[in-house]
């Protein structure tokens, strides 16, 4: 059984500690500790030959903070202002859990503040605003407007300001599994009507999926079930597939420069023959006779729902 958390209010409380602290939040300790180290928003109170404690004080500068990153706000921007926010003059924000959704009360959704909010709640490895985002956005504007429109750009900057800075591979870390959960969830909540399905997988060299699951989440809106097999699938566990699913089409993901050895796909000859779909910027040109390549997820989808 979990310890109640002291009371802040009383005065020979020393405080909370970062595990609870990060539970008010929802986020991780580690994260804390950047905001801490990179921004200079931690905990205040120090007791000699223990770890420090956060206030109440420094709780509600972190709700502050928390609450302008989610709005839009650079995270370094978001830290100073906090630092320099007073909660004994101003009302005290409420526990992540509490707050409204981001955006609400917005004509919902303004893509601008959500490519902001996202790459600021992405910054600050802020799981939970993240996946909230992406959430909203997603229900109210579907997979496809979402990637073309907030994840892509999301992305490809993270992946520029590592290619400048060498900084940002967690980000692009937390940012990837987040969204990939997210499209997940919209595999696994719609009800197919396709009798066949599509089969995804990465190239074998392949470790990026996650436009795999944005492909199997498209898909899925649109009443095609699919297989996925996840990143570097060997090209025998994907002609096994073939022949045991029967799928109305194949689609392989690579984003890395395909070796040789990968375009010998090995798809077996069934009836009603599979579309066989190579997407991505790692495929040489031209590719196979008996394949399709496609540069876009519009392009995707539109020739798998055709085979469907």
């Amino acid at each position: 059984m979990t310890a109640p958390e002291p009371d802040l209010s009383a005065p020979d409380v020393p405080g909370l500690s970062v595990a609870a602290v990060a539970r008010r939040l929802g986020v991780s300790p580690s994260t804390l500790r950047t905001w801490d180290r990179r921004y200079g928003i931690g905990p205040s109170g120090h007791t000699d030959g223990a770890h420090r404690r956060y206030s109440a004080g420094d709780l509600a500068r972190l709700l502050h903070m928390q609450s302008l990153v989610r709005s839009g706000v650079r995270v370094s921007d978001a830290a100073e202002a906090a630092r320099e926010w007073d909660p004994e003059t101003s009302p005290v924000p409420t526990a992540a859990d509490d707050q409204p959704e981001p955006f609400a009360g917005i004509d919902y959704p303004d893509r601008d503040a959500l490519v902001r909010g996202l790459g600021s709640a992405a910054v600050a490895l802020d799981a939970r605003a993240s996946a909230s985002l992406i959430r909203r956005s997603l229900e109210s504007r579907g997979v496809m407007w979402t990637w073309d429109e907030v994840l892509r750009p999301v992305l490809v900057q993270v992946g520029r300001n590592w290619e400048r800075t060498g900084a940002g591979v967690d980000v692009e870390h937390l940012l990837s599994q987040v969204a990939t959960a997210e499209l997940s969830g919209v595999v696994t909540r719609e009800a197919p009507r396709s009798t066949r399905p599509a089969l995804l997988a990465c190239a074998p060299h392949e470790d990026h999926c996650l436009a795999v699951y944005a492909v199997a989440a498209a898909l899925a809106e649109r009443g095609v079930e699919t297989r996925i097999l996840g990143p570097r699938t060997p090209a025998a566990a994907l002609a096994s597939a073939v022949r045991r699913l029967g799928p109305s089409s194949v689609f392989v993901w690579s984003y890395l420069p395909a070796p040789a050895s990968a375009l010998a796909l090995e798809i077996p000859k069934i009836r009603p023959e599979p579309l066989v779909v190579l997407a991505g910027p790692g495929w040489p040109h031209p590719t196979p006779d008996c394949t399709v390549h496609v540069a876009d997820l519009a392009s995707a989808v539109t020739r798998l729902l055709r085979a469907a």
